[in-house]
């Protein structure tokens, strides 16, 4: 080959190795042409406050930038020793891979259920045409020219695949396309169940068949703002149960974001709005505030959800509501009653009720007094807000 034909080896590898560990300093003075970062920009911005990568990070281009920071601060360059105040691996994503069973030598396949009956081989098959484990025969047909003319052996109408979690990979065709997720579902769905499948630093499988329940949660939420393309956002003033429930998932919601527990926020929002739609809650005072806090995590419905509140300006320009413990505080406690250890039945009063009243009220009920017929009370230890139990 001659020499105008060929291309000089890349012996540079700073591009790689340094500029992708350190380009973040660049940001803190990114108009000085005569140095990396000013000493003063340096310590103004101080280092990175969250790092967020996966575990294949932790061990290669996390390892690069410690030793390039380190090298800085040597030199006097950097402030600091270390580039991150705090690092968070989130775990992978693992794919739930589908399998159908041809029974060996034909092409005819047996479902799940049915394949101990029969000599079959496992084959992976894609799972974007398998929904809740139920194959799509017709998609599977048409997906590869070899199963053109299968044939199936059902149970109940219906061929049910068998499943395994697995690393994603186009070689087992359990990778998930986000954009048919969204086209079925929308944005706000995939990105609450990614957040609702775990703790963000565990590993996790990806499982289609549990979508529909965070579709339904958003459905029940848009359902307290519209019914029958009616809207039934009102004025009225909110009862202290609902600004009870508001509160608390201010609070958890709060919570759960310095902490990174997504997962635990998309239940504690679940409870929220099965909360509101038990008491028919379409009210402003209480819907605006829970469209703020779910922002983060569903906010195409929450930007809309906001402007019919009347709101011109964005929801993400809005400070985030804090809660108030006057709310939270308990009025009333359910007191298990028990015989002997054993809870027979409970009682709901109020919370700063005396211990001796607790116990008359608890001797007096119907109910108790069909435990103890016949019987001598020995003795009743009352724990103040939590339980009653008489011993005879």
């Amino acid at each position: 080959m001659s020499k105008e034909n060929t291309y000089p080896l890349e012996l540079n590898t700073m591009p790689g190795f340094a500029g992708s560990s350190a380009y973040y300093l660049r940001y803190e003075d990114p108009k000085n042409d005569k140095e990396l970062v000013s000493k003063e920009a340096n310590d103004y911005w101080g280092n990175v406050d969250l790092y967020i990568g996966g575990t294949e990070h932790a061990t290669g281009h996390l390892i690069y930038s410690r030793f390039w920071n380190k090298f800085l601060f040597d030199l006097g360059i950097v402030s600091k020793g270390e580039p991150f105040e705090k690092m968070i691996n989130q775990g992978m994503i693992q794919g739930r891979s589908n399998f159908v069973y041809r029974i060996k030598d034909t092409n005819t396949f047996v479902s799940y259920n049915l394949k101990n009956n029969y000599d079959t081989t496992e084959i992976h098959v894609d799972v974007n045409i398998v929904s809740n484990d139920i194959l799509d025969i017709e998609a599977f047909r048409a997906w590869r020219s070899e199963f053109a003319d299968a044939e199936f052996i059902l149970e109940d109408s219906k061929y049910i695949c068998g499943y395994a979690i697995e690393k994603m990979s186009k070689s087992m065709f359990n990778v998930v396309t986000p954009d048919d997720i969204v086209e079925k579902y929308g944005a706000d769905t995939l990105r609450m169940y990614e957040m609702f499948l775990g703790p963000l630093e565990q590993s996790k499988p990806w499982d289609t068949n549990g979508i529909d329940g965070v579709h339904r949660f958003l459905k029940k939420l848009w359902a307290l703002i519209y019914k029958d393309d009616k809207l039934l956002l009102n004025n009225e003033l909110p009862t202290d149960e609902e600004l009870k429930t508001l509160h608390k998932t201010i609070k958890k919601i709060s919570q759960d974001i310095e902490n990174f527990s997504f997962n635990t926020s998309i239940s504690a929002f679940m409870i929220c709005v099965n909360e509101l739609s038990a008491s028919k809650c379409s009210k402003k005072a209480i819907i605006e505030p829970l469209s703020i806090i779910i922002a983060p995590f569903a906010p195409h419905i929450a930007e809309e959800i906001y402007h019919l509140c009347g709101n011109a300006t964005t929801v993400f320009n809005t400070k985030f509501p804090d809660y108030d413990e006057k709310y939270l505080v308990e009025n009333l406690v359910k007191y298990p009653i028990s015989f002997n250890g054993k809870v027979r039945f409970t009682l709901e009063l109020p919370a700063d009720m005396p211990s001796v009243d607790v116990e008359e009220t608890a001797l007096k009920n119907e109910q108790t007094q069909k435990w103890l017929e016949g019987k001598n009370i020995k003795k009743i230890i009352v724990v103040p807000k939590k339980i009653v139990n008489v011993v005879f």
